[in-house]
């Protein structure tokens, strides 16, 4: 049996893995396209209204290589980027339709995804290997995923998204 020369990124799979976000409890999936260990992290996030992503930054061993990039594949999100003592510095809307598709985020900046509307996917390219505990630096002062406190601060994003036009 030979295996496919490549992957195929289509709607199916967007719908796929929208359909299994929408269960799960954190209500957003990953479907990884690299293993564990390449240097370089290709996947699809797929996030639903609701979800919480925990402020945080990348850092790498490198110079550079702690870039994270996004390209929004279907739906729309809101980028939050936070200096660090946790203030919003800037407010962007990424979505499908444009006029902002994607962003390329640089190493050591605090960050957040919002989703602003159901089975919001987004490609993400970043350095690897994937490490579990060293891949995040989580900004302090903000709630860690699966507390009250962090339903109501992606509820309090959305909302500051939504009064400034960006929802």
């Amino acid at each position: 049996m030979t295996s496919s020369p490549f992957r195929r990124i289509d709607q199916q799979l967007f719908a796929q893995v929208s359909a299994e976000a929408r269960q799960h409890p954190r209500l957003r999936l990953n479907h990884n396209f690299h293993r564990e260990q390449d240097s370089v992290q290709r996947f699809l996030n797929v996030l639903q209204p609701g979800t919480y992503v925990r402020p945080h930054r990348h850092r790498r061993n490198g110079s550079g290589t702690g870039f994270e990039c996004f390209l929004v594949l279907q739906g729309a999100i809101g980028l939050l980027l936070f200096n660090s003592e946790g203030e919003i510095q800037e407010q962007l809307h990424l979505s499908a339709k444009g006029p902002t598709h994607g962003i390329e985020i640089a190493e050591d900046q605090f960050h957040t995804l919002v989703a602003l509307e159901a089975d919001s996917v987004i490609f993400e390219l970043k350095q690897g290997p994937y490490q579990p505990a060293q891949d995040k630096d989580f900004l302090n002062g903000f709630p860690q995923e699966g507390k009250p406190e962090a339903t109501r601060q992606e509820a309090q994003w959305r909302e500051l998204l939504s009064e400034s036009g960006l929802a």
